[in-house]
């Protein structure tokens, strides 16, 4: 889900290709098989919850719908969107300083204090909307991805910091600090460990005011198909918590918006 750019950060979005990368370039670990098949981690699968996005200065949680769109698990890949709702999108500087100036705030000596008063609304306020990305995942098996990133600005430490957040992941602390979990045999383990990245927004410009240049450590419970997750980008808030339950549409009453994906 995007988050507000950070003013020291900057705001950019990088398409990658729709074929799974390998991140062990082709390397195949003795004895490793792909995860369990899980029958909630398929295509056309909805899930529905909250990101927390709170800072020092506000506490605010986002809800958010994700849907699968590709799952290649022999390849330890998945793909799909993500819905952020009450997204609140905050103006440009440069919209915002020509919208103030162009209100006089002096008459004759005087303070005009309804035009004051509209000037720090402008400045203050946000429109809130719904907002789409497209995001691809990818899944630790220890044959295609290990539980280290070795990108997007995330270290081995950030991974561990990370990773450890899950009490599932409890158990594998020792030797993936060892080999990034290389000699892990996760096939029955109840959980599935993944990376999503946000690679473009769908619905929305580049210049909305939101970054997807993070990405989430997400743990996947193949039990009753609840996701937790935790946002990664050093330039905004961290431990940025991500819930979600596994969820029938036409059970639930809720439904994603159509768009196309190109």
């Amino acid at each position: 889900m995007p988050v507000r750019v950070e003013e020291t950060s900057s705001s950019s979005s990088t398409s990658s290709s729709s074929s799974a990368p390998s991140q062990l370039s082709g390397e195949n670990a003795s004895g490793h098989t792909s995860p369990p098949v899980c029958t909630l981690l398929t295509v056309g699968q909805a899930f529905s919850g909250t990101q927390n996005v709170s800072s020092l200065q506000k506490d605010e949680a986002w809800r958010v719908n994700v849907r699968i769109q590709g799952c290649d698990l022999d390849h330890g890949y998945l793909c799909g969107t993500m819905e952020a709702l009450n997204v609140p999108m905050a103006d440009t500087p440069s919209e915002l300083t020509t919208r103030a100036l162009d209100l006089p705030v002096v008459y004759g000596g005087l303070v005009n204090m309804q035009n004051v008063l509209a000037v720090m609304f402008t400045l203050f306020s946000y429109d809130v909307c719904q907002v789409v990305t497209f995001w691809e995942g990818e899944i630790v098996d220890g044959k295609n991805y290990t539980f280290f990133t070795g990108k997007w600005e995330a270290s081995s430490e950030d991974d561990i910091r990370h990773w450890t957040k899950f009490p599932s992941f409890q158990p594998f602390l020792e030797k993936v600090k060892v080999d990034g979990g290389k000699s892990l045999d996760l096939i029955n383990y109840p959980y599935i460990f993944m990376r999503w990245k946000e690679q473009y927004f769908v619905n929305v410009g580049t210049d909305c005011g939101l970054t997807i240049a993070g990405f989430y450590y997400v743990c996947f419970s193949c039990t009753d198909g609840s996701i937790n997750g935790f946002y990664y980008d050093p330039n905004s808030s961290p431990f940025q918590k991500l819930e979600l339950k596994s969820t029938n549409e036409g059970r639930s009453g809720f439904s994603f918006s159509s768009y196309e994906l190109q």
